[in-house]
């Protein structure tokens, strides 16, 4: 079966079914349609495994977190217990959205889904587990959820100060959303981007 993305052992990624069932089942079509961490990577989520037992010493995060400008880092978790105002909190990351500045989660211990839409304003569904570490890029429509185990700690980057304000879904006159279509869907072989007020 060739060499594995090692990556792929922490990060799988499928389109998503229209079922409105419990949103912390999986969701897989059926069949199954999976997609690869490239196509992702045209979407503009990248996409990395490091070493999350290690991460106050791991070289490459420390790297990544040079070359991309990451000077903030704190922690969120994200369970019944430890989340104050859960049913609240989690009724709203799931919530379509976008963000003006790049999301990234490094998911150092549980699991979740990372939701986002396609070329043809489908939804993929991003599993990330623990080693995982995705940035959404600005201007991406997304949305997050635990899966069934209920259980998620992210370590969250940014450049500069943090801004975690969710602009909820129609928000296409913002110019990140603007940027967003100009850099990746509108790309050779995207297709036509999607009018999110139509």
């Amino acid at each position: 079966m060739g060499s594995l993305d090692k990556r792929e052992e922490v990060i799988q990624a499928w389109y998503m079914d229209d079922s409105d069932e419990d949103q912390r089942l999986p969701h897989h079509c059926d069949p199954k349609e999976f997609v690869s961490l490239d196509k992702l990577a045209e979407l503009g989520v990248l996409s990395w495994r490091l070493d999350a037992d290690n991460y106050e010493n791991d070289e490459e995060l420390k790297k990544i977190r040079e070359e991309r400008g990451y000077s903030y880092m704190d922690f969120c978790e994200v369970c019944p217990e430890k989340l104050p105002n859960y049913e609240e909190k989690i009724k709203n990351f799931f919530e379509e959205h976008l963000h003006t500045d790049e999301e990234i989660r490094y998911c150092v211990a549980g699991s979740g889904y990372f939701d986002v839409r396609d070329h043809s304003d489908k939804w993929i569904r991003v599993w990330v587990k623990k080693g995982g570490m995705i940035v959404l890029p600005a201007g991406i429509y997304h949305r997050f959820t635990l899966d069934t185990d209920n259980y998620i700690k992210a370590m969250r980057l940014f450049v500069g100060d943090p801004v975690w304000t969710p602009f909820n879904r129609p928000h296409d006159h913002l110019p990140a959303r603007k940027e967003y279509i100009e850099n990746f869907l509108q790309k050779e072989g995207g297709g036509q981007a999607v009018n999110a007020a139509a």
